[in-house]
């Protein structure tokens, strides 16, 4: 079992001392006295950002598919040609250089699209003040995918006069993530937690499977694993997964499934997850259940990145990689 002297010596920049502090964070960043935002007439929210600032922009999509608002993600260059007068580009960089956002808030510049920039500064804050776009300055806390927590409620209490999204379901998330740190944080460190007996299952090729509404939290487990434990991951849509991906099991290969659940699914995915559990245990194909916690769509998510990004970190410490440095992604910026 993995002990507090290992984290510290794998651990270089102390990532999991972050985690540990992460419902704490939440609850002050909600709580901070940011200016709120006043766009009148808002239809349409396109929400931009890569990497571990795209995540965010994920898990406002999955928590509007609730509601009736319209919402595209871009992780890329370009807005889609949906925008107009009652668009609003929500457009988030920790920390405040990435080209791919910056290239889509000058475009939403240039066709008079309501924008709004949030980062710990960088070129995106430049720009904002040079275009009279509205920035809100959100300070980065060790890494873009350690400060989640201090972006996602930060901008959910900027964001609240535009996003349909009930203050309880809020309130509910942050004790969500209260509990579920007692569970799973640096100071469990036993066969209880389930994030780091999770990790500590994750000894081949992880292969996610999940249903459509909790997608945001296994494309951001994939990430997560890929930053912090350098491994590769395959993330698979369920229903998708039985129309193809579910074949390749008839090769002798070696992924560890791991199905990503929400104990009130879908009825017809809940039949799907009893098939697919079925064909593994006739198979004999070892998987591992993750079930999501809490009541809203918010709680569900972010007990389930709580949960997964820990164990993404435990993963790198078993296997003695430091989860800190990309040194990879360094490499792809200094030659954009």
């Amino acid at each position: 079992m993995l002990e507090i002297d290992d984290l510290n010596r794998y651990d270089s920049k102390g990532m999991y001392k972050i985690y540990d502090q992460w419902a704490r964070i939440a609850e002050e960043s909600f709580n901070n006295q940011f200016e709120q935002t006043d766009f009148d007439e808002i239809d349409h929210f396109v929400f931009v950002g890569m990497g571990g600032s795209g995540a965010i922009g994920d898990i406002f999509s999955s928590i509007l598919s609730k509601t009736d608002a319209h919402v595209s993600i871009v992780k890329g260059y370009l807005l889609p040609k949906t925008v107009s007068k009652n668009s609003l580009v929500i457009a988030t960089s920790v920390s405040g250089n990435t080209v791919e956002t910056l290239n889509v808030l000058d475009y939403a510049v240039k066709n008079n699209v309501n924008a709004i920039g949030f980062s710990s500064g960088g070129k995106l804050e430049d720009f904002c003040k040079k275009n009279n776009i509205h920035h809100r300055h959100i300070d980065q806390i060790h890494s873009p995918r350690a400060s989640f927590t201090a972006f996602l409620y930060s901008m959910l209490k900027i964001l609240k006069p535009q996003i349909p999204i009930d203050t309880n379901d809020i309130t509910e998330s942050i004790e969500q993530l209260k509990k579920t740190n007692k569970e799973i944080s640096s100071s469990n460190l036993n066969e209880d937690n389930p994030s780091l007996t999770l990790a500590e299952w994750i000894t081949e090729l992880p292969l996610i499977y999940y249903p459509n509404g909790l997608q945001a939290a296994a494309i951001r487990f994939k990430s997560s694993l890929q930053e912090n434990a350098k491994i590769h991951v395959i993330a698979e849509d369920v229903l998708e997964a039985c129309h193809n991906g579910i074949v390749a099991w008839e090769n002798q290969t070696f992924p560890k499934p791991i199905l990503i659940q929400g104990k009130n699914d879908y009825v017809k995915t809940k039949e799907r997850w009893k098939i697919i559990k079925e064909y593994f245990e006739k198979n004999n194909i070892q998987y591992r259940n993750v079930f999501a916690e809490g009541n809203s769509i918010l709680s569900k998510i972010i007990h389930l990145v709580y949960l997964l990004d820990y164990a993404s970190i435990y993963r790198g410490v078993l296997s003695k990689i430091d989860p800190s440095p990309v040194k990879s992604i360094d490499f792809v910026k200094k030659r954009l």
